[in-house]
């Protein structure tokens, strides 16, 4: 995290799921960057999904990270077959921690479109973010087809599809003609399609 932080990341993703707030927090403070100059991500636990236990969460969350607020606060999945598939009284929730400000913006991960339009339909905050697996195989295009039709930016985990893209042999011959890494010409395809890129834990 130090490394990433000395040579210009300035996304960090985090989740309380991953047990590593507390760390994240320590090297932005080592960094000696300004906390506004950094972007900061963190994910609901699936363990607290009800309104109370996501309070309780995100002041777990503020209370390793030693922040007053973080910069996006998400859902990790919507978990449709717990609690009752009341993934909205829980967004809701999150809705009062943007309210406060002590979430910047709020989004969800893992959400498909049935998800979306739930949330559309029962609720007044469209998520500025939808954290979805992207990659050069798995496009996921339809979700992220919604999300463009209904600005919720598409925010691609596994990027380079775990590192499967690294000695994929098109990618490979692309990158030789470009003079880049096939992790480059992998990223650049994000970029091109406008999905945010980025590399959690």
């Amino acid at each position: 995290m130090s490394n990433a932080l000395e040579i210009g990341y300035r996304h960090i993703d985090t989740a309380e799921m991953y047990g590593n707030e507390k760390e994240v927090a320590e090297a932005v403070r080592a960094s000696g960057l300004a906390r506004g100059d950094i972007f900061v991500t963190s994910k609901l636990n699936n363990s607290f999904h009800e309104p109370e236990a996501v309070r309780a969460a995100f002041d777990t969350t503020l209370s390793e990270l030693g922040f007053d607020y973080v910069d996006l606060f998400l859902i990790h999945w919507p978990l449709p077959t717990l609690y009752d598939g009341d993934f909205v009284s829980t967004w809701r929730t999150l809705e009062e921690f943007h309210r406060d400000g002590r979430a910047r913006s709020i989004g969800v991960s893992n959400f498909q479109i049935e998800h979306l339009e739930k949330l559309a339909a029962e609720t007044d905050t469209v998520p500025a973010v939808n954290q979805i697996e992207v990659h050069p195989y798995f496009a996921n295009d339809a979700v992220r087809g919604y999300g463009q039709e209904h600005q919720i930016a598409t925010e691609a985990w596994s990027p380079i599809a775990q590192g499967k893209v690294l000695d994929d042999s098109t990618i490979m011959q692309i990158a030789d003609r470009v003079g880049k890494t096939p992790a480059q010409v992998v990223l650049r395809w994000h970029i091109q399609r406008n999905d945010i890129c980025f590399r959690s834990r």
